[in-house]
């Protein structure tokens, strides 16, 4: 690798769109342990937009500041003492989290959980809007050879996010109700996958009839318009008032106390984020009085991410992508995202 420069999209200071730059920018230096990808293509998370803005601030105000966690790409170099066998060529995506590795909770295998240093890609640290990327070699997941560099960038944060939600936290049951909440987010269509794929019957919601129809493609197995209906009563009114076991809800909001309040009694709610307000408020009586578990879920393990890789190779779980941009026109796919136009994952497709 003789390159000393790359083409990258990088933000000086937290704002709109208008921020992001693609500019000519050093390639990243491998330190001990890491690999250095070649990027074909980049997806859009939320967590691009907060970090992009301010409203997050993982990076501490350090600038220039390169976003983008999930990416398929190949790989060109690997430092030597990483102890990883891939080699270079290999086509590659990755698990995005960078746990400190030896806390309590990493030692006990829940790195998502880490208690000293938990980082990610893009946000945390220097991410893949850009030509070429580093990353902990050992963190690197070969890809299906039938799977696309868009495809591979589509599935890491969307699939494994929603896989710990449904299989380790809410230990997902064949034969549950499950009530998948903004079915067009790239969560909430891996949600209605894996959940299909292990035997529910699933709800889902959107805002409008032509992202629910997709939704029904994933395989749904009812919709329902919030914007026509209350959500909460239509379920109760299709379930004869009884509710669903599992809600998957990472919209917050009034959304979170209209899910709890779709719980059957001893049902669970799952979430993971708050995409339209941290701040909520809910009738604890619920709670109580039905005895519901809330339960936090938080990204996802490697582990997570390499159970999921047959069923990726099989077809039996599909990334679903809305749009591709090139990487020069960020900023408009940053805008295309926040007005929330897609159902399915926004790319960043990146020439060589």
């Amino acid at each position: 690798m003789n390159e000393k420069t790359m083409k990258a999209v990088v933000f000086n200071r937290y704002g709109g769109p208008e921020v992001l730059e693609y500019v000519d920018h050093p390639v990243p230096r491998l330190e001990a342990g890491e690999a250095l990808v070649k990027v074909h293509a980049v997806a859009l998370n939320g967590y691009d937009l907060m970090a992009r803005s301010g409203r997050y601030k993982p990076n501490k105000g350090v600038f220039p500041h390169i976003l983008g966690g999930d990416f398929g790409g190949e790989v060109i170099e690997v430092e030597p003492s990483s102890g990883c066998d891939i080699a270079p060529g290999t086509r590659v995506t990755s698990w995005w989290i960078l746990p400190c590795g030896d806390c309590e909770q990493c030692m006990a295998g829940h790195h998502n959980r880490c208690a000293r240093n938990y980082r990610y890609l893009g946000a945390h640290v220097p991410g893949a809007y850009a030509q070429y990327v580093k990353h902990p070699a050992l963190q690197l997941l070969p890809l299906p050879d039938n799977v696309s560099y868009e495809e591979a960038a589509a599935f890491p944060n969307a699939f494994g996010t929603a896989w710990h939600m449904l299989v380790e936290r809410a230990r997902l049951r064949p034969g549950e109700t499950v009530l998948v909440n903004s079915a067009s987010a790239g969560v909430s269509m891996a949600a209605i996958q894996i959940a299909k794929l292990n035997g529910a019957y699933v709800y889902t919601t959107s805002s409008a009839d032509w992202k629910l129809e997709k939704a029904r493609e994933l395989g749904a197995d009812e919709v329902i318009n919030y914007n026509d209906v209350d959500f909460q009563e239509e379920i109760m009114k299709r379930t004869g008032k009884r509710g669903v076991d599992v809600v998957v809800e990472h919209v917050g909001g009034d959304f979170l106390d209209k899910s709890i309040r779709s719980l059957t009694r001893g049902g669970r709610l799952v979430t993971v984020g708050g995409t339209a307000s941290y701040e909520c408020t809910i009738q604890v009586n619920y709670i109580f009085h039905k005895e519901l578990q809330i339960i936090g879920s938080n990204s996802a393990t490697l582990r997570d991410m390499e159970a999921m890789m047959p069923l990726l190779a099989s077809g039996a779980l599909k990334p679903v992508i809305d749009r591709v941009f090139p990487l020069d026109e960020a900023a408009d796919a940053h805008r295309y995202l926040e007005e929330g136009k897609q159902s399915g994952k926004v790319i960043l497709r990146i020439e060589h």
